[in-house]
């Protein structure tokens, strides 16, 4: 529990209390996060009264920063304290939630990119400043997985112990990631196969308990940044970048591997002539989506690399999600 300093520290306190009671760990730590944030505002404003005027919300909103959708999490965590404290008698003004725009985009790596970052990737000369004995092995493979299966990095690939891969069937067992979720991953043959070859190599099989991609210490998981170090330096010599970067738009980093994962997918399976019907809802669960509207958020791209599966996507969604007129 975050310790709270303004004259609203009891107030805050005991709304967290109950908030902790419904949300997710990770939620929870976003909503101490704008809670924290909201109190040390309070504070710098000299709040002596347990009265939130229209004016110190007003400046509150105006000086939010970050991509639109941040910024409207963070309000309407806010509106929700605003409106316990009028549940206790306590006068608020209520900030509208601003409109969410749609600003986010990712980088889609090519297929020549990403022939780069493998070939490079294959041959990861050791130095006396890496410290890590396996990353020749793991890095090649780890990138693999997360391309092959679209995982996410951190909760997922890097958790992975060998009694959460199934190498007979070509499944991997994903048990505690994005909200609390679990789920199976089928690997296609081509990459299970590669799998077993690494799992020999690393002297993993019968082993349930060892990592599957360990640091230099056994029993630690590779940590995120080395992974991302990693990958920067490869993308370096791959002269892979995005020029003129703005700051909502992510730029080539291990999460694209699973955009372009997506992306890859929806195309294939079009082309097998398979319903868009069928397709994206599989798709979502396979990537452990909460909603087919995070699933649309991983199709969006800066390029003309897929015109022709985004033109069918669109379609798909707006029957999915109409748009509703102002007089509805």
């Amino acid at each position: 529990m975050p310790d709270f300093k303004s004259i609203l520290r009891i107030e805050f306190a005991d709304f967290l209390s109950m908030r902790e009671v419904v949300l997710s760990e990770s939620a929870y730590a976003h909503d101490c996060h704008y809670l924290t944030s909201f109190d040390s505002y309070l504070i710098n404003c000299n709040l002596q009264h347990k009265e939130i005027y229209e004016s110190v919300i007003t400046e509150w909103v105006k000086n939010l920063s970050g991509k639109s959708s941040s910024v409207g999490n963070k309000v309407i965590v806010i509106r929700m304290f605003l409106r316990y404290l009028s549940s206790m008698g306590i006068r608020v003004f209520m900030p509208p939630i601003p409109k969410v725009t749609d600003d986010y985009i990712p980088y889609i790596f090519s297929d020549e990119e990403l022939k780069r970052i493998f070939a490079l990737s294959d041959n990861i000369i050791l130095t006396k400043s890496q410290p890590n004995p396996y990353i020749q092995l793991e890095f090649p493979m780890m990138l693999r997985i997360m391309y092959g299966c679209g995982l996410r990095v951190g909760g997922e690939t890097l958790a992975l112990k060998m009694k959460d891969v199934d190498l007979d069937g070509g499944i991997l067992i994903l048990k505690q990631t994005k909200g609390d979720k679990q789920r199976l991953v089928p690997m296609h043959q081509t990459l299970t196969s590669i799998l077993i070859k690494y799992c020999l190599a690393m002297a993993l099989i019968g082993k349930a308990e060892a990592l599957l991609f360990p640091s230099a210490i056994q029993e630690v998981p590779l940590s995120v940044k080395s992974a991302r170090n990693k990958l920067n330096t490869i993308l370096k010599y791959a002269d892979i970048s995005l020029k003129g970067r703005a700051k909502w738009e992510r730029g080539p980093c291990l999460h694209c591997l699973r955009h372009v994962f997506a992306f890859k997918s929806f195309t294939e399976a079009e082309k097998s002539g398979r319903s868009i019907n069928d397709s994206v809802p599989y798709l979502s669960i396979y990537l452990g989506h909460d909603s087919l509207k995070e699933t649309e958020s991983y199709l969006k791209f800066s390029s003309e690399l897929y015109p022709k599966a985004m033109e069918l996507f669109e379609d798909y969604t707006l029957q999915v999600f109409p748009e509703v007129s102002c007089d509805e």
